[in-house]
C-alpha cells in the first residue's frame, strides 16, 4: 500500500512539470541550460570501447583553413607608403611657409630654457644626432628586410611616420617659435617668390631634411622635433620586432637613440619642450596602436575608448585581417634557385612510378 502511494506521488510530480523542463531545462529561467543526461555519456563510452576493440579504423586528416591569420596584403603597405610620403612632402611645404614668419633673432631673442641655462652648446653634437638617426634607420631597414612579416611591420611604420609628421605640420603652423639660439643662421626670406620657394622645397626633400647634407637652412620647424621622432620610433620598432632575448641588441639601439636625443639639446638646436613633446607623442602613438593590434578583444570591444581616435578607421582598414600578434620570425627573403628554374621532371608520385612499371 505504501509503495502504491509513492508511485502515485511520482506520477503526479511528473505531470506537474512545465513544458520547458521536459527538454532538460531548468525552470523559471530565460535561457535553456543543458542538464546532464546519462544516455549521452553511455553512448560516448560505448563508442570509445568500440574503437578500442577495432583498431583497423581509417584516420582522416582534416586540412587546416587556407585563410592566413597574418596576410601580407602588400597593396595596403603601398597605401601606407604613399600616406607617409604625402605627409613628408607636406611637412617641407609647411616648413617653407613657417620660415617666412619666424621673427628675426635680433628683435626677438631665444626663449629661456632651463637646459640651456646649465649646459653650454657643443657645435658637433647635432652631427652626432643625425649620424645616430641614419644608423638606426639603416639597422631597422636591414632587420625589416629579413623579417618574415615585413609587409605588416612596414605598413605600421609608414602609418606612424605619416601621422607623426602630420601632427608636426599642425603644431609648427599654429605656433611659430623664435630660434632657440643666437648661433642659428636662417636663409633669407623670399616674400612671395613662389618659384624660389619651390626650389627650397625640392632642396629640402633631396637632402632628407638633414643639416649635414646642407639642405636644411630654414627655421621655424621647432615644435616638435622631427629628429626625436625618428630616433624614438626606429628604436621602438627595432625592439618590438626582434627577439626579447637580444638584450644587447636592444641596449645598443637604445644608446644610439638616447645619445642622439640628448645631443639635440646639447647642440641647442631645439627647445627642451620640442624634444619632450616629440617623445611623448611618438611613444604614445606606438603603444596605443600596438595595444589595439595585439589584443584582438579590443577591436570589437564597446568599452575600448581608443576607438574614439580619429585614426581608428584607418587602423581598422590596415589591421582588419590581422588576427593575431605578429611573431618575431625571420627568414632569408630570396630563395635560390627560384621555383621557375627547378626541374619538375625529378619529382613524380608513386602512382606515376607504378604506371611506368
Amino acid at each position: 500500500m505504501a509503495s502504491q502511494e509513492l508511485m502515485d506521488e511520482r506520477d503526479s510530480t511528473t505531470d506537474n512539470l512545465s513544458p520547458g523542463m521536459e527538454g532538460g531545462a531548468l525552470p523559471n529561467s530565460g535561457k535553456n541550460c543543458p542538464v546532464h543526461t546519462p544516455g549521452a555519456e553511455d553512448a560516448k563510452r560505448g563508442f570509445r570501447k568500440g574503437i578500442g576493440r577495432h583498431n583497423d579504423y581509417v584516420k582522416i586528416s582534416v586540412p587546416e583553413s587556407k585563410v592566413s591569420r597574418l596576410p601580407m596584403e602588400w597593396w595596403k603597405t603601398a597605401v601606407a607608403f604613399f600616406y607617409a610620403t604625402f605627409n613628408l612632402v607636406l611637412t617641407t611645404v609647411v616648413i617653407t611657409v613657417v620660415h617666412e614668419r619666424v621673427p628675426p633673432k635680433e628683435s626677438i631673442p631665444p626663449l629661456p630654457d632651463k637646459f640651456f641655462d646649465y649646459i653650454d652648446r657643443v657645435k658637433w653634437a647635432f652631427t652626432v644626432t643625425e649620424v645616430n638617426g641614419m644608423l638606426l634607420v639603416a639597422i631597422w631597414t636591414v632587420q625589416l628586410f629579413f623579417f618574415r612579416y615585413k609587409s605588416i611591420a612596414s605598413r605600421r611604420f609608414f602609418f606612424m611616420v605619416g601621422t607623426l609628421y602630420l601632427y608636426r605640420c599642425v603644431t609648427m603652423y599654429i605656433t611659430t617659435l623664435p630660434v632657440p639660439g643666437m648661433h642659428m643662421t636662417c636663409a633669407p626670406k623670399l616674400h612671395g617668390d613662389s618659384q624660389a620657394k619651390m626650389q627650397r622645397i625640392f632642396q629640402l626633400m633631396s637632402g632628407g631634411g638633414l643639416s649635414i647634407t646642407g639642405s636644411h637652412l630654414m627655421c621655424g620647424d621647432f615644435l616638435y622635433s622631427g629628429h626625436t621622432v625618428m630616433l624614438t620610433l626606429t628604436y621602438l620598432f627595432i625592439k618590438e620586432y626582434s627577439p626579447r632575448s637580444f638584450w644587447w641588441y636592444h641596449l645598443m639601439c637604445w644608446l644610439l637613440s638616447a645619445v642622439g636625443v640628448v645631443c639635440i639639446l646639447v647642440a641647442h638646436e631645439h627647445y627642451s619642450v620640442d624634444v619632450v613633446v616629440a617623445y611623448f607623442v611618438t611613444s604614445r602613438l606606438f603603444w596605443w596602436y600596438h595595444t589595439m593590434a595585439n589584443l584582438q578583444t579590443l577591436k570589437c570591444s564597446p568599452n575600448n575608448y581608443l576607438t574614439n581616435t580619429w585614426w581608428n578607421p584607418v587602423f581598422n582598414f590596415f589591421e582588419r585581417n590581422v588576427q593575431t600578434s605578429v611573431p618575431c620570425s625571420y627568414s632569408w627573403p630570396i630563395t635560390w634557385p627560384p621555383a621557375c628554374l627547378k626541374n619538375p621532371c625529378k619529382k613524380y608520385s608513386m602512382v606515376q612510378s607504378t604506371r611506368e612499371e
